[in-house]
């Protein structure tokens, strides 16, 4: 017997929706601006214009990028929070790259250049979280996490020193960034003149659609999910896992690296000290969002790719701070998780209930949520 409709993860993840977006209603009230303005100035800010809708992509390829190579690595029974860290290395090797090729490159030659140096420094990055926790057992998740701190480190290093890759400083209002990649480095526009969309959009769109097959359809999906569930009971079957895990976290790692050198291979085309903006850990959002599933991470990549650009509308046109699309966000991922953990606990009492993905293997110890796709 199915579990009741308001028990089902559906309709929860809804109401959790509608009342993330009352609460921000209720921000937006409380910062005296009216309600109907913001609600325009939002909407136009997602897709009201060209413009907004190029960016709105934009944003969400960047954030489909993070949360694809993250679904990848938990698959492995990995967690790669080290999104933020593995962007900054992509960004900073394809700002040295582009910056060294002939500024007469031709693009089909220089974007690819750029975007596979993004995704080999990602992938060391990566890999060197991926070695201590094969070679030594220590957690992914805390240096991956540690590695972020290295990475944006080394970002503000390189755009500040000359020696590096600071633009050569003409006056005392020279911005601490690097100089801008030649045309050939450049990522083309999707979307026309008037459009800012990128060919990441078209980049990540592909990068999930491949994922998705190859881990629902091909043997390397299902060694990964394998190992996901049970690392010994994998390595008496004779898998390699030592290599599955590192392949896992080191192309999540890559990705995040490609989605750093999109960001720099996108106008104003340069390296600057804070050019992530925090996508990285925006990404590991929509990757345990998602759980798992590829067309979620498409979905949810959507959902916070247009609220990121509705947010700057609104703190422009509204007056209303753009934190609070930030507050709305982060309600949002508090009160799925709890329609999440809700859902899972009521299939689990509800007798003759569907319990498959609603709690943890009993055989495995691992959470079957990362074998969806």
């Amino acid at each position: 017997m199915p579990a009741p409709p308001l028990r089902h993860p559906l309709p929860i993840a809804v109401l959790a929706g509608l009342l993330a977006a009352a609460i921000g209603m209720a921000l937006v009230i409380a910062a005296g601006a009216d309600p109907v303005a913001a609600w325009a100035a939002l909407e136009e800010g997602m897709f009201g214009s060209p413009y907004a809708l190029g960016s709105s992509l934009n944003s969400a390829a960047v954030l489909a990028l993070i949360a694809t190579g993250f679904t990848v690595a938990h698959r492995a029974g990995l967690v790669n929070v080290g999104g933020e860290g593995q962007l900054c290395a992509g960004g900073i090797a394809a700002a040295a790259t582009g910056l060294a090729l002939p500024a007469g490159i031709p693009t089909v030659i220089g974007v690819p250049v750029t975007l596979a140096a993004g995704f080999l420094a990602g992938a060391l990055w990566a890999g060197i979280a991926a070695w201590l926790k094969t070679a030594r057992g220590t957690s992914e998740v805390i240096t991956t996490l540690l590695l972020n701190f290295i990475g944006t480190g080394l970002v503000s290093v390189a755009v500040h020193e000359a020696a590096l890759l600071r633009q050569p400083v003409t006056s005392s209002e020279t911005l601490p960034q690097s100089a801008p990649l030649p045309v050939g480095a450049q990522l083309p526009l999707i979307g026309g003149v008037e459009s800012p969309a990128t060919a990441v959009v078209v980049i990540a769109a592909v990068a999930v659609v491949v994922t998705g097959v190859v881990l629902r359809h091909t043997p390397v999906g299902l060694r990964l999910k394998s190992v996901g569930h049970s690392p010994a009971a994998s390595a008496r079957l004779g898998l390699p896992v030592a290599r599955l895990e590192t392949g896992g976290l080191t192309f999540a790692g890559g990705l995040a690296g490609v989605a750093g050198a999109a960001l720099v291979a996108t106008a104003p085309y340069v390296l600057a000290e804070h050019f992530s903006s925090g996508y990285g850990f925006s990404g590991l959002v929509v990757g345990l969002l998602a759980r798992g599933s590829l067309t979620a991470v498409a979905a949810t990549s959507l959902l916070f790719g247009f609220l990121t650009s509705g947010g700057i509308n609104l703190q422009l046109a509204a007056e209303v701070p753009a934190s609070s699309v930030q507050i709305v966000q982060s309600l949002l991922v508090l009160f799925i998780a709890a329609a999440m953990l809700w859902s899972n606990h009521a299939g689990n009492k509800h007798p003759g209930g569907n319990h498959t993905g609603s709690h943890t293997d009993s055989h495995t110890g691992s959470d079957p949520t990362r074998s969806t796709s």
